[in-house]
């Protein structure tokens, strides 16, 4: 049974850091780098409490973890209150999907919610993702990781909007849950791409120099759930995505 949830109050930003980019020093043993074509990013709102999410729950673990797609899972927390506690639930991923309501065309938040580039896709099932976009990409961005430190630079090239904003977004692999109370008591749920941490990057002027944004991975990782890092540029007056990068080491 899918569920309607009221917009909650928009939060703000936090604003990390954003420096001028340094010089190049010895090659990194761990980076990545943006597609000059854009790199789908699909969004997936879902929770254990939810009866109807674990078929969208298998979709998007059908997406190759290797695949030139951004796939991740956000778990509401909406459900929470109706038998069972989602283990992955945050109001802040409540709060995200309220806010794509403005350009996703969404009339309201549901579950499961399926974005494609910013688009609601209530066509998940037929929705074909596994290669690239025939977008010029217009924002080209780099990873490097230095031990638990990641740092993004992030350059506008032709056709970029006047200013850019993004988000990261940690996301884990092969989590299993077996449901003993609500909707879905008695079946045991896979996920994949569940976002762990999220975190927001307030606007800036594409114009600028290149910005340099960084981010500190908590912990070490459990070798069981693989981790992967992912940034999410978007057009800061629209939400929508412009380009996105994954570091997966």
């Amino acid at each position: 049974m899918a569920m309607t949830h009221p917009r909650p109050h928009a939060l703000p930003c936090s604003l990390l850091a954003m420096t001028m980019l340094a010089p190049a020093h010895a090659a990194p043993a761990c980076s990545a780098r943006s597609a000059a074509t854009v790199t789908p990013v699909v969004e997936l709102y879902t929770s254990e409490g939810c009866n109807s999410c674990p078929p969208a729950d298998r979709w998007l673990s059908a997406v190759q973890a290797d695949a030139p797609v951004i796939a991740l899972a956000f778990h509401v927390d909406y459900w929470d209150r109706l038998g069972w506690k989602d283990r992955f639930a945050s109001p802040a991923f409540t709060q995200r999907q309220a806010q794509q309501q403005h350009s996703s065309g969404a009339r309201f938040s549901y579950t499961p919610q399926v974005l494609i580039n910013g688009a609601d896709r209530p066509d998940w099932p037929a929705a074909v993702v596994a290669s690239r976009t025939r977008l010029d990409a217009t924002v080209d961005a780099q990873l490097v990781r230095d031990g638990n430190r990641v740092t993004a630079t992030v350059t506008a090239l032709p056709g970029a909007p006047a200013r850019l904003a993004a988000f990261w977004a940690v996301t884990e692999q092969g989590h299993i849950s077996a449901v003993n109370a609500g909707e879905n008591e008695g079946v045991t749920l896979r996920h994949d791409f569940v976002v762990r941490d999220y975190r927001q990057i307030s606007a800036w002027a594409s114009k600028a120099d290149a910005a340099t944004l960084q981010f500190d991975l908590a912990g070490t990782g459990d070798p069981a759930h693989p981790r992967q890092v992912n940034l999410v540029i978007v057009n800061a007056d629209t939400g929508r995505p412009l380009q996105a990068v994954k570091l997966g080491c």
